[in-house]
């Protein structure tokens, strides 16, 4: 332990070594703070005396670098300038050149856009018509409502698009039953290379029983094949919650051969997307048709000479067969002369032998069982 005494109360403490050693630490370091705060402040005037005599010397020799220094600034400022303004021109007209292609861009988004609104509202106007339609009309009028609907489509582009086709109601219900519509286009020659038959399905919503579009694919294809059809396709609107049908163009050949079904907007998308494919194999039938009529020019000239031939046959037939009777006949008449020659010669023999008789007979031989005849 060790005892301090306050040189100003007189109080004496008792501090243990390690308290003691602190603040003798203490002391040491703040007279040695103060020591090192002297000789600092001396250097520092030292040294600022030093610079200021430096800078007295050097200032002339500064003055003359700056100068030199504010030229070359002053010659990279002009530089600077000039590559400023020949960036800016480039970039001015890079800003241009990007303005006309955005200001491009944004028409072709805005027609766009125009063109997708136009879509979107002949859509709506569509499914309005078509909701008005369930609403407002009888199952069987909306049925042939539906139909005129697509009559009237097609009548539209019918000229442009289908110079050379045919399209009319099928009126043929010789078979039992028939289809709505029967499409068929041909060449510039008169050929056909397509067919379509078509059927228009649509239902209301207050009808009892909901119709599905399957129910009509057999009857339709039965149509499509006694009417000599290559395609059959359902104009419909049933099942109008159905994500299948709602999706577009369905091929259901899976169950009918060359069998599709579609909503009445996609009605003519149908028949050129069929027409198209088809109007691939033209050539192909065109070479068909010659090969075909060659066969036919064939075919006629079989047919006449079979013709000929078969009228030759009777003929020959006919007369053979006069010729036979004829023989039969002469045949008949030889054994008909043949029977009278031998009559004739029979009645000869019978009057010869009358004659001899006659010649043999006497007034004697006649009374020879008459006595009084005789004797008379």
């Amino acid at each position: 332990m060790a005892e301090i005494k306050c040189p100003k109360c007189g109080t004496v403490f008792s501090i243990d070594d390690k308290e003691y050693d602190s603040i003798v630490k203490t002391i040491r370091d703040e007279e040695f703070n103060k020591s090192l705060e002297e000789k600092l402040s001396y250097e520092r005037d030292k040294n600022k005396k030093d610079l200021e005599l430096l800078k007295i010397k050097e200032s002339s020799e500064a003055q003359r670098k700056l100068d030199q220094l504010e030229k070359q600034i002053l010659s990279l400022k002009n530089e600077l300038n000039l590559k400023d303004s020949e960036n800016k021109l480039v970039l001015q007209k890079a800003v241009a050149e990007k303005e006309k292609e955005i200001d491009r861009l944004n028409n072709a988004l805005l027609s766009q856009k125009n063109e997708e609104q136009a879509r979107l509202k002949e859509k709506d106007e569509q499914i309005q018509f078509y909701k008005d339609l369930k609403t407002k009309m009888s199952t069987k009028l909306v049925g042939e409502t539906l139909e005129q609907h697509c009559l009237n489509k097609f009548n539209e582009i019918r000229t442009t698009a289908f110079p050379n086709a045919y399209f009319e109601k099928d009126n043929d219900a010789s078979s039992g039953s028939k289809g709505d519509f029967i499409f068929r286009d041909y060449t510039d020659q008169k050929v056909e290379y397509i067919s379509i038959m078509f059927e228009m399905k649509n239902e209301n919503d207050e009808t009892a029983t909901k119709h599905k579009n399957k129910d009509f694919f057999k009857e339709l294809d039965k149509d499509r094949k006694e009417k000599g059809c290559e395609y059959a396709v359902l104009v419909s609107m049933l099942e109008p919650d159905s994500d299948l049908y709602n999706a577009g163009i369905v091929d259901v050949s899976y169950e009918y051969p060359k069998m599709y079904v579609v909503r009445p907007q996609c009605f003519i998308s149908i028949i050129s997307l069929l027409r198209n494919a088809a109007l691939n194999s033209v050539s192909v039938r065109n070479e068909l048709a010659v090969i075909k009529n060659q066969n036919l020019d064939i075919t006629n000239f079989e047919n006449e000479l079979s013709a000929f031939k078969g009228d030759v046959e009777y003929n020959v037939g006919l007369a053979k067969k006069q010729y036979e009777e004829a023989i039969k006949e002469i045949d008949k008449t030889i054994a008909h002369l043949q029977k009278v020659r031998d009559s004739l010669t029979s009645s000869g023999n019978n009057l010869r032998i009358a004659n001899d008789k006659v010649q043999s007979i006497t007034v004697k031989k006649l009374t020879k069982n008459s006595p009084s005849l005789r004797k008379k």
